[in-house]
């Protein structure tokens, strides 16, 4: 059987489906699922390419999943409750499962970056978004939740060519 998986053959997940405005920023990343390639189970990687101007997320954490990045390409800023660093090749950086420490990663540079994430997979997940009224819950039947409960209703992918 052969293992090698070849990225060129995957098909790309463009977009947010973070309802609007909050999918504004992220409309153009573009993430492949190295690790539904590979079938597995336990943790989940994809490669994830932010042209300029693009953001990973919203500012989050998770309550149950780590996630860990290294950066493959390109420069990005990654951005927590502690201020920005500047990530470049070879650069990583984790996060753990229940701490509050919002993160995401904006490409401000003038060429795409390429980053890989790794994250636990659980059955269920929560967290929040630091910045804004949103939260998620994958066992509440809706997929983002303002964080007093109520869920968000307009929740579908939108790429960059989308209004």
């Amino acid at each position: 059987m052969v293992k090698r998986i070849d990225p060129a053959n995957l098909p790309e997940t463009i977009g947010s489906l973070y309802p609007p405005p909050f999918d504004k920023p992220c409309r153009a990343r573009v993430r492949q699922k190295l690790g539904d390639a590979a079938g597995l189970t336990q943790f989940g990687i994809n490669l994830l390419r932010l042209p300029p101007g693009v953001w990973s997320s919203q500012r989050h954490w998770h309550t149950e999943q780590d996630e860990f990045v290294y950066v493959l390409s390109g420069e990005i800023v990654l951005i927590t409750n502690d201020g920005e660093e500047i990530l470049k090749p070879g650069d990583c950086a984790g996060f753990n499962a229940g701490d509050k420490n919002g993160h995401h990663l904006q490409n401000r540079g003038a060429g795409d970056a390429l980053v890989l994430e790794i994250g636990t997979r659980t059955k269920s997940e929560r967290g929040e978004y630091s910045d804004i009224d949103m939260a998620f819950d994958t066992g509440a039947g809706a997929r983002f939740l303002h964080k007093d409960g109520r869920p968000y209703t307009d929740s579908k992918r939108r790429g960059p060519n989308d209004p």
